[in-house]
């Protein structure tokens, strides 16, 4: 280990364990007591997730825009949640932006795209969030207090897949995998799960994504990966070659915090 980076992480520990000393352990409840995952997490994962939830804020940066008022309930309930993705795999998977940026509601933004004519179209559109390649991350505090409810939906999750997406080129669905995974497996399973996505979406059948999926291959990873999180079930039941490799990804295994 090189001297900067011990001196770093040394600064860090003192830190942390100061803001641990100071910190009310009741907040943890109130910030993630109605998320269905941080309730089915034992005692010594929501150790870890307590901790890494803390070096998160110790390193990244939250931005409130005006008007928001950002308190330590609603930081513990961003950070807890941006953690889970990453607590097998590690924060350094986050390295390489530093802010978030925190909207009350949900924000506009002006978007172009080229229709399969050549046709150039523009349009404002209203996210929940949006992440950038080396930053910033865009939330929408309504979003983030309606994340978490056992149905898929979770802004946070969503978001920082992206940036996890975006570890080694642009988001295109696919991040770096570990040792020992298979791209052409990853490839092969995701592209069959889109296909069968889009059948179901042109019948008109209940959907087990939400549509938004189909709008890109980043969008499908980054729903998939809240659906992983959030209703396990659903996904493996759809595509349980999806799920397995989720599962590889993430190194954890949401079906066993159910069973």
């Amino acid at each position: 280990m090189g001297l900067v980076r011990w001196w770093r992480e040394r600064s860090e520990q003192r830190r942390l364990q100061r803001v641990q000393g100071e910190l009310d352990p009741d907040l943890w409840q109130q910030a993630l007591g109605d998320w269905p995952c941080y309730r089915y997490l034992n005692a010594a994962q929501r150790e870890r997730l307590h901790d890494t939830a803390l070096r998160f804020l110790l390193r990244k940066h939250l931005h409130p825009l005006e008007g928001v008022e950002l308190d330590d309930v609603l930081r513990l309930r961003v950070a807890g949640m941006a953690v889970l993705p990453v607590l097998e795999i590690g924060l350094h998977w986050y390295d390489g932006w530093q802010t978030l940026v925190l909207y009350d509601g949900p924000f506009r933004t002006r978007q172009q795209w080229r229709d399969e004519a050549g046709v150039v179209h523009e349009a404002v559109r209203e996210l929940s969030g949006e992440a950038w390649l080396h930053g910033p991350v865009v939330l929408s505090l309504e979003d983030v207090r309606h994340s978490g409810q056992a149905d898929g939906f979770n802004v946070v999750i969503h978001e920082l897949a992206h940036t996890l997406d975006m570890r080694s080129s642009a988001a295109n669905g696919s991040p770096p995998l570990h040792r020992g995974m298979s791209q052409a497996d990853w490839a092969r399973d995701m592209q069959a799960a889109w296909d069968d996505l889009a059948q179901r979406a042109e019948r008109g059948e209940h959907l087990p994504l939400d549509a938004y999926a189909l709008e890109a291959p980043a969008e499908f990873f980054a729903v998939l990966s809240e659906s992983f999180f959030e209703c396990p079930q659903v996904l493996h039941r759809s595509w349980p070659a999806v799920y397995r490799h989720l599962a590889d990804f993430y190194r954890q295994d949401p079906l066993r915090w159910h069973a």
